[in-house]
């Protein structure tokens, strides 16, 4: 008997230290224990190890909320987290790329949500990371009225941030190759017209025409891109500027009841001049894949489409005061439209959940009138 009882405490110790060790071993980029289609995963097979995403309110899901910064979506109306509170997220459920990473994308290629950098920590960076920043831009200079933002260039350097922290736990040779293999998605620019040229307050407009601008701001975006790329970035999906004209705030503050083209052809030359910075850079940097989605395009298709949609409104937010919803954005606590899914856009500058799960799943699987010159379905795959 007392053989029999040593054998089994024997047995039994045996396998603790097998579990033990299991547990403290190191786990790499994309895996953070749990398998795959967990209830915390994103239900299928990873496609890529991690998504890293790097931009503006448009994709910013909270990393505003504890700057000293006017430029926060951390109160009700908007978007609500899990737990029932705000997010910080600039839209009535997710933010046009939240949704299309978070709820479309990231489940089809098998990742959880993406949690912000300010909040991310330990296994959880091993899926990626958002960086995104409300009012930040291309320039450090953009977005300063609202005084906290994180523009793109300290992004970057909180991306070397996380990099450093991976590295030190799974070592520089699996860290590099598996960043490779990973998505990161970039959408700047917006504030660096709406909070920078358009700004009264700001003395570009009479320093560039709108082609000397859109040079000097796709200058500092392939530097900054080639940067991510030095530190082992090798996919990237940049989102265009969309038709910045057609918000609410612009309707508002030019009085118009359409469209301002002033506005649209302002930005057009930063679009061209992206895409031919993809192509330039999908050239010269070995290994590199570029991908561009046409937000123009594709709110073009929209605002002229719209009824065969499903929309009926597409001149003013569905929360916000004064003419076109767009004079003053969405306040807090303020009681939104009760009809929101038939708007295109939700406060005075940013799209309903409705129309992100639209963009976001021709960004996924459209052809290359949107997304050039590959989808990113197609670009995961590579």
């Amino acid at each position: 008997m007392v053989n029999i009882f040593f054998r089994i405490i024997f047995s039994f110790l045996l396998v603790m230290l097998l579990l033990l060790l299991l547990m403290n071993d190191k786990v790499a980029l994309g895996q953070d224990g749990d398998p795959v289609g967990s209830t915390q995963g994103g239900g299928g097979r990873e496609m890529v190890p991690a998504l890293f995403i790097f931009g503006d309110s448009l994709i910013d899901n909270g990393n505003n909320n504890n700057l000293p910064s006017f430029a926060k979506a951390n109160y009700y109306p908007y978007g609500i987290n899990f737990n029932g509170g705000p997010t910080g997220r600039f839209s009535n459920g997710y933010t046009c790329w939240e949704n299309m990473l978070f709820k479309n994308i990231s489940e089809l290629l098998g990742l959880p949500l993406i949690p912000a950098y300010s909040e991310a920590s330990g296994a959880q960076v091993l899926h990626g990371v958002n960086y995104a920043s409300a009012a930040a831009g291309i320039l450090d200079i953009t977005g300063r009225n609202f005084v906290g933002r994180i523009p793109f260039d300290q992004q970057i350097r909180n991306f070397q941030n996380t990099l450093d922290q991976v590295t030190d736990n799974l070592g520089a040779s699996d860290v590099s190759n598996a960043i490779a293999r990973c998505i990161f998605f970039v959408g700047m620019g917006s504030n660096d017209y709406l909070n920078n040229y358009l700004m009264p307050n700001y003395n570009t407009k009479n320093q560039y025409n709108a082609q000397q601008y859109a040079d000097l701001l796709v200058s500092e975006y392939s530097r900054q891109l080639t940067t991510l790329y030095n530190l082992g970035a090798r996919k990237f999906v940049l989102a265009g500027l969309g038709r910045m004209g057609c918000i609410p705030r612009i309707l508002a503050q030019y009085q118009m009841d359409r469209c301002s083209e002033e506005v649209n052809q302002l930005v057009m030359p930063f679009n061209a001049n992206v895409k031919t910075m993809i192509n330039n850079l999908n050239a010269n940097l070995p290994g590199a894949r570029f991908t561009f989605i046409d937000i123009a395009r594709m709110f073009e298709d929209l605002l002229t489409n719209y009824r065969s949609y499903g929309f009926s409104v597409i001149d003013r937010g569905c929360c916000g005061i004064g003419r076109n919803g767009g004079q003053i954005t969405c306040l807090p606590f303020q009681t939104p439209c009760a009809n929101r899914e038939q708007y295109v856009f939700w406060d005075a500058f940013h799209p309903t959940e409705a129309v992100n799960i639209m963009f976001g799943r021709k960004a996924f699987y459209g052809d290359q009138s949107v997304v050039y010159p590959m989808n990113i379905q197609q670009l995961a795959s590579l």
